[in-house]
């Protein structure tokens, strides 16, 4: 009996030892694989949907391969006048669609079945309230939020001191339009009316929308009606007080006499050159401006007055949100590519450089509460402010992807004098009641 106890014994330590050699053996394998797969030289690109920070994101790709040797990123930019969906399109169409794509929110729900579901990921519990609502689709988080961005009338305070005005003063149009006669005065062109389709009809025609009411769902719900050619924008209140004001702006502008021929990166020049006081933009132009700042920083925000009565809603808000989502692409890139780009989107929130990347290197108010950087750039921390007091009005994630060549389009026949109120008001219904 003692014999075959021992020899019973002995085969149970050997079976033990052989299992538990053998799970090392699996985990030494599957360590092996993990090693191989880090080793392993991957190549991601990303789509660039804002030009103003381009050479930003070149830099902060070589930046974050030297950081992570085995991962090179290509920035890939879109042209000028290139809606994000149409090169996103045209990407998917020739089977090379990058491995993570900027675009707009209300892209995201047309290539969502192509993205990546991201509610896994480590940085959304770490996305501030609100700024992954745009990004998402039926409850599944499909986009990172890039940043959160507003605009309103940007003003070079140098300028503004000198002609003796206070940019606190400024509710109701009456009050812009008196703070112009001062700049006039001093000898300053009162402002720039940038024409670019995308300023006009995705900037400041959407104000029409967001100005209807506080109630939330409001801009949405008054969309719909123009939808169901329920709406007389001759009549209504918001859009002829909007129009009223924008009158003004041309009516000041600094390139009235050929309004279309403006471009963005004059137009910055001029405002941090002070030659002109005021510019409609938001707080992405700040790198552009900041290369011919003379006013030591000093810029910031005022809304654009839609009335001459102050307590009106929109009169003492600007507008902000989170304006440019990331998406993973699964379609046209392998699962290390996608690792290596979710890695790289981490990056962005957790680390030093990415951090200094969104917030001192692109200027960028960012999306993400656990980001304590200050925000250095004026702009940046008017938003911010703006933010920080409640006073800021959700932009609209749900716009059409041609909303803001079709009508910006009619926003510059307006501007260069090609048509007049009612014209605008019929094309904006027209624009409204054709969608399918």
């Amino acid at each position: 009996m003692k014999r075959r106890k021992i020899l019973s014994l002995i085969i149970t330590v050997l079976l033990a030892t052989s299992l538990l050699a053998g799970c090392g053996t699996k985990a030494k394998t599957d360590d092996t694989k993990a090693a191989i797969a880090t080793d392993k030289a991957v190549k991601i690109t990303m789509l660039n949907t804002k030009g103003e920070i381009l050479t930003q994101l070149e830099a902060a790709a070589k930046v974050f391969t030297t950081e992570n040797p085995n991962i090179t990123v290509e920035i890939i930019p879109v042209a000028a006048g290139v809606s994000p969906f149409q090169k996103i399109s045209t990407m998917y169409a020739a089977g090379n669609a990058p491995t993570l794509a900027m675009l707009d929110p209300n892209d995201i729900p047309k290539v969502a079945d192509k993205f990546a579901d991201l509610s896994a990921e480590k940085w959304v519990k770490d996305a501030s309230a609100g700024t992954l609502d745009a990004g998402s689709v039926n409850g599944k988080v499909m986009s990172f939020p890039l940043a959160i961005e507003g605009y309103g009338l940007i003003y070079n305070k140098a300028v503004l001191d000198k002609a003796k005005v206070d940019p606190a003063t400024i509710k109701t149009t009456k009050d812009l339009e008196a703070a112009f006669a001062k700049v006039q005065a001093s000898g300053v062109a009162p402002m720039v009316l940038s024409p670019m389709d995308w300023s006009l009809g995705a900037h400041f025609l959407t104000s029409l929308y967001m100005d209807q009411s506080k109630e939330a769902g409001a801009p949405e719900k008054f969309i719909g009606e123009l939808k169901a050619g329920k709406v007389d924008l001759s009549t209504n209140t918001v859009f002829n007080g909007l129009m009223t004001t924008f009158d003004v702006l041309k009516a000041n502008n600094l390139d009235k006499k050929s309004p279309l021929a403006g471009v963005y990166e004059k137009a910055a020049e001029r405002l941090g050159k002070g030659e002109a006081g005021f510019w409609f933009m938001g707080n992405w132009a700040w790198p552009d401006i900041k290369k011919f700042d003379t006013a030591n920083g000093q810029y910031g925000f005022i809304p654009v007055p839609v009335s001459n009565n102050a307590a009106d809603y929109g009169n003492s808000q600007i507008y902000a949100g989170s304006s440019k989502f990331i998406g993973v692409d699964i379609k046209n890139n392998d699962t290390d590519q996608q690792a290596a780009g979710k890695k790289f989107l981490e990056w962005l929130v957790y680390s030093e450089s990415g951090q200094d990347t969104l917030v001192n290197k692109c200027s960028l108010v960012p999306a993400f509460s656990n980001i304590k950087l200050e925000i250095k750039d004026p702009l940046g921390k008017s938003i911010n402010q703006y933010l920080t007091d409640k006073r800021a009005i959700p932009t609209i994630a749900t716009l059409p992807g041609d909303h803001w060549a079709q009508v910006g389009a009619s926003m510059q026949k307006y501007l260069d004098g090609k048509s007049d109120k009612k014209a605008l008001a019929t094309d904006i219904q027209n624009y409204w009641k054709n969608i399918k």
